[in-house]
Formats: structure tokens, sequence, C-alpha cells
């Protein structure tokens, strides 16, 4: 259900995010997929998201908007300085940015830091590093919570078949990839601590 949270300038972040996609390409999680974030987060009312590579917002801001019903915050990290600006910027477009810590950060480096726990993840940055961020962010990820990736159908693309073959392995993971996205969304829920 749509409620109608709404900006400073009368949009609300459903409006915002129907008004831009058509216009938000390349690195971008389409409107489809970004559906499907949102309603993973409803379903579980998860509360406490990261985002590994935000490119301009549109992924965050399906999330945040997610978070905002469920009464969460989303941290998101970005490595290019232009992005991280445009992305600030489309959050306050959409009336989001209370519910987003957006980093400027090189995610190699930061995700090892940050503490958890965790309920939710996105990566969706650097394929080849797919493994490197679930390593770093699994143990930090409750039972019941749930790590995504993005483009997860594309097992050419470096990374991705090391990163599904490795989780689909572990016992403590439940992992499927959403069919109805054409990149294809893997979604693995953590059921119990190893």
């Amino acid at each position: 259900m749509i409620t109608r949270r709404e900006c400073q300038s009368g949009v609300t972040p459903g409006m915002f995010l129907e008004n831009s996609k058509g216009t938000w390409h390349d690195w971008n999680v389409p409107y489809s997929d970004g559906k499907v974030l949102y309603d993973v987060i409803l379903k579980n009312r998860y509360t406490k998201a990261i985002e590994i590579g935000t490119f301009t917002g549109f992924s965050a801001i399906w999330i945040a908007w997610a978070l905002s019903k469920t009464g969460g915050k989303l941290i998101t990290i970005e490595i290019d300085e232009g992005r991280h600006k445009k992305a600030l910027a489309n959050f306050k477009e959409a009336g989001l940015s209370e519910y987003i810590d957006a980093r400027l950060a090189d995610a190699h480096d930061l995700v090892k830091k940050l503490e958890g726990p965790f309920d939710f993840v996105l990566s969706d940055a650097d394929k080849d590093w797919y493994k490197n961020y679930f390593v770093a962010l699994a143990p930090k990820l409750e039972v019941g919570g749930c790590f995504t990736t993005h483009n997860a159908s594309n097992t050419g693309m470096a990374g991705i078949r090391e990163f599904m073959d490795y989780v689909k392995s572990l016992s403590n993971f439940k992992t499927t990839i959403d069919i109805t996205s054409r990149a294809g969304i893997s979604i693995s829920y953590k059921i119990e601590e190893l």
C-alpha cells in the first residue's frame, strides 16, 4: 500500500519514482527491480539496511521509501563524488533524506568497518567484489535478514558466478533469484548462525 508521504515540493516518493523511471539508465536499478527490493523490505519489516553502490540513488530511494514505513534507516555507499552529489539531490527531491545516511567512501574499506547488526543488504557495485562484500557482511546480518545482489543472472560478468556458487553452497543461507527481474536479483535469507 502506498502512503502519502510528501516532500517539500509536494511530490511523494512514489510519484518521484514514477516520474523518473524513464529517465534513469546505465547503472540504475530498473523500476521493476526497485519494486522487488521495496517489497522484500516491507514483507520482512526490515529496519537496518545497507546499500553498496548508490550511483545516483534510484535503488536507495526504493529502499528508503520502504524503510520510512518500517521505521528504519539506510546506509548507502558511493565512491564517486559526482554521483554521490546527484544522489543527495535526488534523496531530497523524493523527500527521503532523513531515512538515508549517504556516505562518500570506498566500500572496499568501509564495509569491513561497519558494526551492524543489519537485516537487509543490497550489493550493486563492483561485481568482482560481491563475494568479498558478502563475506564481510554475512556475520553482521541478523538471522532472518536478507543479502541481495543485482545483476545475478549475468553469470558471465566477472565475479557473479563466483559469488552465486559461493552463496548457494552455504548451509545457513537460502538463496533464490527473482526471475521477474531482467538482470536478476539474488535474494539470500540468513536462516541460522553457523
